[in-house]
């Protein structure tokens, strides 16, 4: 039985307040601190509890770790209780199990690279492309993994429409596509160059299924005349960069001490002759003008209303979609400091998650 802390009904949105944490100056952007604020789906520590459980009862991680890690290292739900800010509590929980799937699978990730298990990594790779064509199929699957995203995937299917349906399976096969590259690269030693890197970043990190999510809590399938607008596309993977390149500025420390390669610092520094300090000056760099990139793009977004091109309906469905771009940008830059996943400092091997020395995920 998980016990998730405090019971979810109870638990006040001030708990772990954005006030309380301290922002290293390396990583603080008082852009994001000052001019975007926070937003909490109400369902944020049922959320919680209930992802944690499902984690159990998927067999990802087993009942133990999941206790001794829930308040800080696992708590990936919070990311989409801020990310995904006014949608039904069944569709918020579908994309929060979906997303602490893909943490885990990251994790094995980076322990199948690291034992060079290598035929392991693509049997998985080959189930999981099967298991997003037929689901239902896959949910009693003997690998954890496969029947966990069988699950939430056969979740989120349905809630819109066929057409919606293959534009998200098609942005995942593009994610295992990415992820079956990074790992040719891990073990070859092969360090990307920057703009190699960001390309597959915006695989790895799946802009795109999160961009797809976005129609998904607002209850309503963008026709292609929006969804595929320039000003929009250009909002929402601003916002999405943001969130990669963030998380790779504060995740240099702890893959550098991993020897891991796939870091938008790390390439800075191999192919441009950067220091570490320059680096992380040179990401942060980046990740402001994503900020900037993402305010231009917000700015013209009304454009698309003024011009008639919506209905009543479309609009409200794309001003909730923008507003939860926003969102990406607040919620990612707080959970980097509220995440223990974030501090190798306080880990006994600072190249390793203490959660994945215990067993967490094999």
């Amino acid at each position: 039985m998980v016990h998730a802390g405090h019971n979810a009904q109870n638990r006040p949105d001030s708990e772990c307040s954005d006030a309380s944490r301290t922002v290293p100056a390396t990583t603080r952007l008082a852009v994001v601190e000052n001019e975007f604020t926070r937003h909490w789906h109400p369902y944020r520590w049922q959320l919680r509890e209930t992802t944690l459980q499902w984690i159990v009862e998927q067999r990802l991680i087993s009942d133990d770790v999941v206790n001794t890690y829930s308040e800080d290292l696992l708590c990936y739900t919070d990311l989409i209780a801020g990310y995904y800010v006014g949608d039904s509590s069944s569709v918020v929980q579908a994309i929060a199990d979906f997303s602490a799937w893909f943490f885990l699978w990251d994790d094995r990730h980076s322990i199948d690279v690291r034992h060079r298990r290598d035929q392991q990594w693509w049997q998985l790779s080959a189930e999981l492309r099967q298991s997003l064509r037929h689901p239902a199929q896959h949910r009693d699957h003997p690998e954890p993994l496969v029947a966990a995203f069988a699950d939430s995937v056969g979740r989120i299917f349905g809630q819109l429409g066929q057409a919606w349906d293959e534009r998200f399976a098609e942005h995942m096969d593009g994610i295992f596509v990415a992820y079956d590259r990074e790992y040719r690269n891990l073990i070859v030693n092969q360090v990307p160059t920057v703009a190699d890197y960001l390309q597959l970043r915006r695989w790895t990190f799946g802009h795109d299924v999160w961009i797809d999510l976005l129609e998904l809590t607002a209850g309503c399938e963008l026709p292609p005349s929006i969804q595929l607008d320039d000003t929009y596309q250009r909002a929402a993977h601003a916002s999405q960069e943001f969130a990669s390149s963030y998380n790779d500025l504060c995740s240099m420390p702890k893959e550098i001490a991993a020897g891991d390669i796939h870091n938008l610092g790390i390439c800075f520094m191999h192919h441009e002759g950067l220091d570490e300090e320059q680096a992380q000056a040179a990401v942060r760099l980046h990740v402001i003008d994503c900020i900037t990139r993402f305010g231009q793009a917000e700015s013209e977004i009304p454009a698309l209303w003024n011009a008639g091109r919506c209905t009543r309906k479309i609009r409200t469905a794309v001003e909730s979609c923008v507003f939860n771009m926003r969102n990406w940008i607040s919620s990612t830059y707080w959970f980097h400091h509220e995440s223990s996943r974030y501090r190798p400092q306080d880990w006994d091997n600072p190249a390793w998650p203490p959660y994945l020395n215990t067993g967490g995920v094999s």
